[in-house]
């Protein structure tokens, strides 16, 4: 469904919209750090965002145009979150929004504004400003690879794609760009994911249907257990497709939703694949609970224990590490009927260690991608999770990150 063409064109491959990444001297790095991604037509809006108490000025700002309903713009810039900046933060978010506006014609209202980078430090306004302006004249169908490199931080490559369904009779585009690499933590993740459609829906539905999507996407993925203050998930929905409008739920409403969710689960493994430093990409499948909470909360366990997370970095069968997870969870258990397995070798089983074939779980362990499947036995629920290993470099990319 993904095709290599269509996810180039990414945030950009639905009907009416444009994007541009351009370089303005915000990151250290000379690299690409300010994106513009535009619909003339007005487009309904939703979003999600971060839980932490101490949220960045751009989720404030961004709350506020949501609540409007309808948007025609997000403006992002990586290198500096506009965190824990106090007045001036809220003044130089409102500001993103002001000079975005103005170029593009709209009214800031219009504009959802977002930053990732280090936290602490005020927004270089004069950088910004003659960044936005030249995103703005760069605006393209072309330009969703750019817009979606502007906006990584310590992501080792840019996550986009793009797909189309049939809605109604008329085929419907969707694409997205997101990154996230580090500070991710389930309840959003220090990431930004901006999702465009040409899919004519109701607001109110839109913003029900990736508020039910994120919590089997975005909220299922943890890199290191914490929990950023730029984090958002966002769509525009344009209508340009055509479609009769999706006003209630229904076939096109489920087709829609699915569609989304494909969507965000699939940016959801790739953030977590690429997790700072990772060599593992790991999923921590949960089965036999007694309710999906429940087979989260022990899931979520598991992939936020760094002594789990360092043994499979070093290719270490150690299932005691993850068993002491599950038992610590906070959520019922009888060892007895708990079954742990590694690759489909079943590594514990019944409340002690289970035979298994040495060489098998060597391969195993020496793959990329490993499946964690924990079977409690205690009920019909269960839940997924993605995550990463912790490794050296991980430590070297966050103890160097401010310096």
């Amino acid at each position: 469904m993904f095709s290599e063409q269509n996810a180039k064109a990414g945030v950009a491959f639905p009907q009416g919209f444009k994007a541009a990444g351009v370089k303005a001297g915000i990151k250290k790095s000379g690299n690409l750090d300010v994106a513009v991604i535009y619909t003339e037509r007005e487009a309904a809006v939703a979003g999600v965002f971060t839980q932490n108490a101490v949220a960045a000025a751009p989720v404030f700002a961004s709350k506020k145009v949501v609540a409007t309903g309808t948007a025609h713009a997000i403006a992002a810039n990586a290198g500096c979150a506009n965190a824990c900046t106090g007045a001036q933060g809220e003044k130089d978010a409102r500001a993103m929004q002001e000079i975005t506006a103005a170029a593009l014609g709209c009214t800031p209202e219009d504009v959802l504004v977002a930053s990732t980078g280090v936290i602490g430090v005020n927004l270089p306004m004069d950088k910004m400003e003659a960044g936005l302006k030249a995103a703005v004249a760069a605006l393209s169908a072309d330009g969703s690879a750019n817009a979606g490199n502007a906006i990584i931080t310590t992501d080792t490559y840019s996550k986009s794609c793009a797909t189309e369904v049939t809605l109604g009779g008329k085929q419907v585009r969707f694409g997205a760009i997101a990154k996230g690499s580090g500070m991710i933590q389930p309840n959003m993740a220090t990431m930004l994911a901006f999702i465009t459609t040409d899919a004519a829906i109701d607001g109110k539905l839109l913003q029900k249907a990736l508020s039910e999507v994120v919590e089997i996407s975005f909220n299922m993925i943890s890199i290191d257990g914490d929990m950023s203050t730029n984090d958002m998930a966002v769509v525009l929905a344009n209508g340009a497709a055509g479609n009769a409008k999706i006003t209630a739920e229904g076939a096109d409403y489920e087709a829609f939703k699915a569609t989304l969710a494909e969507i965000c689960k699939g940016l959801s493994q790739r953030i977590a694949s690429d997790g700072e430093g990772a060599t593992k990409f790991l999923t921590v499948h949960v089965t036999g609970t007694k309710s999906f909470a429940d087979a989260k909360t022990i899931a979520m366990s598991v992939a936020k224990s760094p002594l789990v997370k360092t043994a499979f970095f070093g290719e270490d069968p150690n299932w005691g590490r993850v068993i002491c997870a599950v038992g610590y969870a906070g959520v019922p258990m009888n060892p007895e009927t708990t079954v742990v397995k590694f690759g489909g070798i079943p590594v514990y089983a019944h409340g002690v260690g289970a035979d298994y074939d040495e060489a098998a779980l060597k391969k195993v362990m020496g793959e990329h991608d490993i499946v964690i499947d924990i079977d409690m036995g205690m009920g019909t629920q269960e839940a997924t999770v993605w995550t990463c290993d912790f490794s050296y470099e991980y430590v070297k990319i966050n103890g160097e990150y401010h310096t």
